[in-house]
């Protein structure tokens, strides 16, 4: 029992002191994942020890230390997201707010075939603005009804599970799709307009997670690529899609510093939308972040339908002037040279939004302007 506890506790220690590599390998970065797990693995090892056979000798003491240090450094990333700190994306103090939206974001899984489960989410919420990822030719069509309720969306169904659709029930005045790092693996840009004829930008990105033989180059070089085109955009955005990163690490981290959007889950809670079928295991891979020109109203997770991710539902309000009273997250000199690092590493030229110099498919059915 003792030398179990003891290499148990020493596969803690590791996977927790791992995480501050700064590395793209794939056993490393997956570590970023389970923090919580890990946590409460470490407290459960460090207390179990010491009820059993305790902390006397120096090196139980040195054993006890690192455990400690493993644990910390876990909480300290997640953290942010316990209702004990501030919020960072504050709420919205209109009664009847007229330009708010709301947007759903949902993996359906592309051997799901429960579509009705999926449809009967989608029309219960009413989302103005909705993102599937994962669909494939087969979801494409199951999910046809769609195009009477959203006179204007984006099609890409692929059969490599990051096929990508966009519905909208207000005007699409620019439409891009894009693959920026990877062929096979589409993002979308578009230009929103409000009934109220205030426009906003709006991102979307689906990069492959780390797994065997698979580093996370160009996930970070994906997102940071949109960071950039964020900042940049002379319009307020919006960045919604499955990450496959969760939302406490550090290339997440520095998404949002460079970009200067907000996260509404900072004080709030997880929102954990992966893995469906496994309660313990469950990340933040779902994301929604926006620029401090939008309020929120309300954001919540949607119920199962059947894939292993659960849908994000969150609904915002346009009040650019508002937008000071938020504090904006700013990367430092290290972050920036790290992420300049990261796309120097892969070659990435940065698009500039409203232009063609990317690779393009339209697929609308709303009528789409030529870009600005």
């Amino acid at each position: 029992m003792k030398i179990a506890l003891e290499l148990l506790g020493c596969i803690t220690i590791l996977a927790s002191l791992l995480t501050l590599v700064k590395s793209t390998y794939w056993w490393i970065r997956i570590l970023d994942f389970p923090r919580v797990q890990v946590a409460l693995l470490g407290t459960l090892i460090l207390g179990l020890y010491g009820w059993l056979f305790g902390y006397e000798l120096l090196t139980q003491k040195i054993f006890a230390g690192l455990l400690v240090l493993a644990i910390v450094n876990e909480l300290v990333h997640v953290y942010k997201f316990s209702p004990f700190v501030r919020v960072q994306a504050l709420r919205s103090k209109i009664k009847a707010p007229r330009n708010s939206f709301g947007v759903m974001i949902s993996n359906v899984r592309m051997s799901n075939k429960r579509y009705d489960r999926f449809l009967k989410v989608v029309r219960e919420n009413d989302p103005d603005l909705l993102l599937i990822n994962e669909p494939n030719h087969r979801w494409a069509t199951a999910i046809s009804e769609l195009d009477e309720r959203y006179p204007y969306c984006i099609k890409e169904p692929l059969e490599n599970t990051y096929g990508m659709m966009f519905y909208s029930k207000f005007k699409l005045t620019h439409t891009e799709v894009r693959y920026l790092v990877e062929e096979g693996i589409p993002s979308f840009y578009m230009v929103v307009e409000l009934p109220s004829g205030l426009k906003f930008d709006l991102f979307t990105v689906h990069p492959q997670p780390p797994h065997l033989n698979k580093d996370t180059d160009t996930r970070e070089a994906e997102l940071l690529t949109v960071a950039k085109m964020a900042k940049d955009s002379p319009y307020a955005s919006i960045v919604i899609g499955d990450l496959n990163d969760v939302a406490w690490s550090y290339t997440t981290n520095l998404f949002r510093k460079l970009s200067g959007l907000l996260d509404p889950r900072i004080g709030r809670g997880f929102f954990n939308t992966y893995n469906a079928f496994v309660p313990f295991f469950r990340y933040s891979l779902d994301h929604i972040f926006y620029d401090p020109a939008f309020r929120l109203i309300r954001i919540k997770r949607l119920p199962f339908f059947g894939s292993d991710h659960f849908p994000m539902f969150i609904r915002l309000n346009y009040e650019p002037l508002e937008a000071d009273e938020h504090e904006v997250p700013e990367p430092n000199e290290e972050e920036q040279e790290d992420a300049e690092e990261l796309l120097n590493k892969l070659d990435i030229d940065v698009p500039s939004n409203l232009s063609n110099n990317t690779v393009t498919v339209q697929s609308t059915t709303g009528q789409a302007k030529k870009p600005l």
